[in-house]
């Protein structure tokens, strides 16, 4: 195999992996959430980087949560240059003035995705935000994690923060294949695999709530 026939065998069973493996944590992070949300609490999803398309993935989605809050802050995207971003998202104190905007309350749930998981940005948010009363929910690659060390002043990684990890299985550097005669692999997998967990997530949340009686807002499409 080489070229794309490679990259689609290894990432399919990277995905496979995740579904396998994660299921348990994926029942109990939509026990969280919908917990929360029967008690009309707040779902809050966040993500820097890359991993900023994971919260999106959660918000204002056809088939998804209408009540979701996500936290979209520009600096830690991608729009206003990479460089920025990733300067950013270790930026010590940071995530303090992100929380002072976002009224995150006891009771609340908060998704933070970050694959490395290793940057001061999302760890100091996680730790911020449960001692606010919020339980955390990691969406992270626990291979990448444990293969370097953390950016964060108190040394932590983000999946030592939270109150649930879903791992997406992904490989240190997240990119899968090397092809001969470049320096870099290429081929990620942290998105398509974070995005099948979080959609998983979403309908364990939407099936527990319907079968309480008290089915949620699911957005449709607006081009049905």
């Amino acid at each position: 195999m080489a070229g794309a026939e490679e990259y689609l065998d290894k990432a399919l069973a990277i995905a496979h992996r995740a579904a396998e493996t994660q299921l348990g944590a994926i029942r109990v992070a939509a026990g969280l959430v919908t917990d929360a949300l029967a008690d009309g609490r707040t779902f809050w999803v966040f993500g820097t980087g890359h991993s900023h398309t994971l919260a999106e993935e959660l918000y204002g989605r056809a088939g998804g949560l209408a009540d979701v809050r996500a936290i979209l802050e520009p600096g830690l995207m991608l729009h206003e240059g990479l460089q920025k971003s990733s300067l950013l998202e270790r930026l010590p104190g940071l995530a303090d003035v992100l929380l002072e905007i976002n009224p995150l309350e006891p009771g609340d749930v908060l998704l933070i995705a970050s694959n490395s998981g290793r940057n001061a940005v999302p760890v100091e948010f996680a730790l911020g935000a449960r001692a606010r009363g919020v339980k955390v929910i990691a969406l992270t690659s626990l291979a990448h994690s444990n293969a370097t060390t953390s950016r964060a002043p108190n040394g932590q990684r983000l999946f030592q923060t939270a109150d649930v990890v879903l791992d997406n299985c992904g490989v240190p550097g997240d990119a899968l294949i090397q092809v001969p005669g470049t320096p870099e692999p290429t081929g990620a997998t942290s998105t398509l695999a974070g995005a099948l967990l979080l959609q998983a997530l979403t309908v364990e949340v939407v099936t527990r709530l319907t079968d309480q009686g008290n089915p949620p807002n699911v957005l449709r499409s607006l081009n049905v």
